[in-house]
């Protein structure tokens, strides 16, 4: 497993080498946009959770994995609001911020008017973020994705989780983050085939590992890959 390209925490990755903090899927407005009268998160929690992270890590570059926004026609009433305070959040820690837009970012440029890119590679020049629900057109050692909102059942308990899938797309390491919004439920990955997940990166999710990160003890639980996982869990 990879114990010095990155560092696992709170549904994101810290890679040292790129001095550089990804996370994906912070869907702003989506708890706006929830039918629910009492939403489980709002866009403050993620935003200090975020602080939090920043302050741990201190990055030189923050990049979105995708999903920044939760809208497609319209932008949801807070959300121009919530997405400043996030940006003067990573300005303050010293950061640049880079969004690589994901499926749900169709409202984007009305809204931010800071650095995009479809796919961007990171200071150490071997990784390469994007959202990952198309094909990356970049070469790259590893990708971090986002996109799939990927957790694992464990004793009956559903867990946000990272994918990691070595060589696992044309011979280049995948990582695949967890929402990094509690409000996404997840999708649970423990009988999850290839076919069942939307990025184009995940071909054979058997070689996939999963891992859950323990807050309380600050440890990172890696898993056997799914195709064994499926008998263990």
């Amino acid at each position: 497993m990879p114990t010095t390209e990155f560092s696992l925490a709170s549904r994101s990755v810290s890679v040292p080498d790129a001095d550089a903090l990804v996370l994906a899927d912070v869907h702003l407005g989506k708890g706006a946009a929830s039918s629910v009268d009492a939403p489980l998160e709002t866009a403050e929690d993620s935003i200090s959770r975020l602080k939090l992270r920043l302050e741990s890590c201190e990055p030189s570059t923050v990049v979105i994995a995708g999903d920044l926004l939760d809208s497609f026609d319209s932008v949801p009433r807070g959300v121009e609001a919530d997405l400043a305070e996030l940006c003067d959040l990573v300005a303050d820690a010293g950061a640049s911020l880079v969004v690589t837009p994901g499926n749900h970012d169709t409202m984007l440029v009305d809204v931010f008017d800071g650095t995009v890119a479809d796919e961007y590679r990171l200071a150490d020049g071997e990784t390469v973020v994007c959202h990952g629900h198309d094909a990356p057109e970049s070469t790259a050692k590893r990708y971090i994705i986002g996109h799939d909102h990927p957790a694992l059942s464990v004793d009956g308990r559903k867990l946000p989780c990272f994918l990691y899938g070595p060589g696992a797309y044309d011979g280049a390491d995948v990582l695949v983050c967890p929402a990094f919004t509690r409000l996404a439920r997840g999708a649970t990955v423990n009988d999850m085939r290839g076919w069942d997940f939307q990025s184009p990166l995940i071909r054979d999710s058997d070689a996939f590992h999963p891992a859950v990160r323990d807050e309380a003890d600050a440890e990172t639980l890696w898993f056997p890959p799914l195709g064994e996982c499926r008998q263990l869990l």
